[in-house]
This record gives structure tokens, C-alpha cells and sequence, in this order.
């Protein structure tokens, strides 16, 4: 009996046996810095009301009241700190949950989280009537855990333990059901879809300071356990054998990825909504870049990742004036291409 799969083609399947030499890397890593300097940059002077750098310094430092003050105080820099926590987030996310799954197309919905914390935003709405971001951050991200661990628990639980395939094949199940569940709240609950709605879309506008205060905790946790993590990757991505050979512990190894994943993705989800692609399409960059070392690819994606979705939200304010689309439609529009691009490169066998 034949069976098609896809097997991933790259760093994923076979690292590279040549790394990128150690000066290209702290060269890539400085081009991404400076990237992400311009684009915060960027974040604070364009929009439907240009700003000079001389104003945006000002506003930053003296607030005196007048309109470009204002406009950077209580517009322009909670939406950028925002993008800079969101889309570190879901880029370091992406790269563990790529390495664990072994899948070239995996992103953070992959687990079910992102579902989790949609199903957390619609009951805080419709059972306890939250109804500020601020409010039901703390039901998404509580969402978004709790189906962390149920599927690594009910993939622990099956004749293959927690493997890669099992993970994302539980994952998948739960994303599927939960958004059957919160589609049927929605459709019965007219008020509920007004709130929701504003969430769901994905985006960095709206929110105010204390919103990317919230989350930090939560995404600050996930990027220490994706550091810690890091070597264990890198011997994971050998095989099993290999790695425990090489003295890892793969089950905390495992573990500790996806408990890193699970805390960056309910954070990010929980502040922006679930903007798509960042996770999918900054890792493979990054690993363009710096090879399969899971250390530099982790560095390069969380700083990339803001780069991307403050670049989108800057894209998203200038395309419509004086309206904007939100930056989770502009990076499902830069993404959908490169998701097709990814699945013509994997390569289909049968076995």
C-alpha cells in the first residue's frame, strides 16, 4: 500500500553540513538590526499624517501637547511597541514549532493555540461581557495555554508518544473543533461578533501601552526557554538517536519548545489577533541567511519578525488613505504567495 507525504526540503530535513561562517552571521545580524531601527523609525513617521524626525524626536522626548506630540505618544508608539513584541513573538515561535514538527509549513496555528485563544476571546465576550482588548488578553492567552497542553497531553497519551507528526496532527483536530465552536457562539451571539471581529482580523492598531505590557511577561518567558532550548534543536534536527547519543534529553527538549511556542503564540495572539505568515515565512529567511544553527536563526527571525509586521502595518496606513488595512491582512497578502512557493519546493514521495 502506497502513502504520499511531503518531505520537507532543506535545514529541516538535513542541516547543513557547511555552516555559514561566523562573520557572515554577525554581519546578518547587524543588517537585521539596522532593518529593525528603520522600521521603528518608519512606524513613528508614516502614516496619513507624515511626521519629520525632528518631530518624532520631540514628541518622544518633550510631549508638549501639540498634534505630531500626540500623534506619537498615544498612536504611533503603542502600535509600534506592539509589532515589536507581536511579530518578535512569532517568528521565534515559527522557528520551534518548525523544528518540532520537522514541517517546512508549520506556523503557530499549527498546535491549535491560535484557536485557543479565539475560543478565550469569545467567552470572556460573551460569558463574563468583557468588552476591552485589555479585558480579554488574559482570557486568550489562558486559552491559548490550556490547549498547549491538552495536545501535547493527548498526543503523549497515543502508540507513538508526542512525535512531530502526532503533534501537528492533534493540533490540526483541536484547531478544527474549536473554531467550529466559536463560529457557532458567534452566529447566535450578535454583540459577541461586534467585539470579536474588531480582534480577529490581526492588527497592531487600537491597542494602547498597557496591552504590549500585558503580554511581555508571557513573551519574554518564551523566548529565555527558545534560548535554552536552542542546542537541543540542533540535535534533535540529527535524529532522536543522535540526539540523546549527544547527551539531550529530547522529552524536555520537546517540552521546552513547546511550552516556549505555546507562551510566544498565546501572547501574540492574545495582544494582535491571529496575524498569519509571520511564523511561516521569517524562519525560512532567516535560516536562508544563517544556515540550520537553531542559535543564529533565532536571533535573525526576532529580529526580523518586527521588521515584517511593522513593515506591513506602515504598508497597511499608507495604501488606503486616510483609512488603513490592518497589518494582518497585509501580511496574509505579502504570505499567501510564499505558502505556495513552499509547497511547490517540498518534494511528494510515496513510500
Amino acid at each position: 500500500m502506497s502513502t504520499v507525504a511531503l518531505r520537507p526540503a532543506g535545514p529541516l530535513s538535513r542541516p547543513d553540513p557547511r555552516p555559514a561562517p561566523r562573520a557572515r552571521r554577525v554581519l546578518v545580524v547587524s543588517g537585521a538590526a539596522v532593518l529593525l531601527i528603520l522600521a521603528v523609525l518608519a512606524s513613528f513617521a508614516l502614516g496619513s499624517r507624515s511626521l519629520t524626525p525632528a518631530q518624532v524626536w520631540h514628541g518622544l522626548l518633550v510631549g508638549d501637547g501639540s498634534e505630531p506630540s500626540l500623534i506619537v505618544r498615544e498612536l504611533r508608539l503603542p502600535r509600534t511597541l506592539l509589532g515589536l513584541t507581536v511579530g518578535a513573538a512569532l517568528a521565534v515561535a515559527g522557528v520551534l514549532l518548525q523544528a518540532l514538527t520537522r514541517n517546512p509549513l508549520a506556523e503557530p496555528r499549527i498546535l491549535g493555540i491560535s484557536a485557543g485563544a479565539s475560543v478565550g476571546v469569545v467567552l470572556a465576550i460573551a460569558v463574563f461581557g468583557v468588552g476591552t482588548l485589555a479585558g480579554y488578553v488574559w482570557f486568550a492567552i489562558v486559552g491559548a495555554l490550556l490547549v498547549g497542553v491538552l495536545v501535547y497531553a493527548i498526543s503523549a497519551r497515543t502508540r507513538d508518544g508526542a512525535s512531530p507528526v502526532t503533534l501537528a496532527l492533534c493540533g490540526a483536530a483541536l484547531d478544527a473543533s474549536l473554531g467550529a465552536v466559536v463560529y457557532a457562539l458567534l452566529s447566535v451571539d450578535a454583540r459577541t461578533f461586534e467585539e470579536y471581529r474588531f480582534w480577529v482580523v490581526g492588527g497592531v492598531a487600537g491597542r494602547d501601552v498597557t496591552v504590549a505590557a500585558q503580554v511581555a511577561p508571557f513573551v519574554a518567558a518564551g523566548l529565555l526557554l527558545a534560548v535554552l532550548v536552542a542546542r537541543g534543536l540542533d540535535a534533535l534536527a540529527l535524529g532522536e538517536d543522535v540526539a540523546r547519543g549527544l547527551g539531550h534529553r529530547v522529552d524536555l527538549v520537546r517540552i521546552g519548545g513547546g511550552a516556549g511556542a505555546v507562551l510566544l503564540t498565546g501572547a501574540a495572539v492574545a495582544a494582535a489577533g491571529p496575524i498569519a505568515f509571520v511564523g511561516l515565512a521569517v524562519p525560512h529567511l532567516a535560516r536562508a541567511l544563517v544556515g540550520a544553527d537553531h542559535g543564529w536563526t533565532l536571533a535573525v527571525s526576532a529580529l526580523l519578525g518586527p521588521v515584517l509586521l511593522l513593515g506591513a502595518d506602515v504598508v497597511g496606513r499608507l495604501v488606503v488613505p486616510p483609512g488603513e488595512l490592518p497589518a494582518g491582512v497585509v501580511t496574509a497578502l505579502i504570505g499567501a504567495p510564499l505558502l505556495a512557493i513552499l509547497v511547490r519546493r517540498a518534494r511528494v514521495v510515496t513510500a
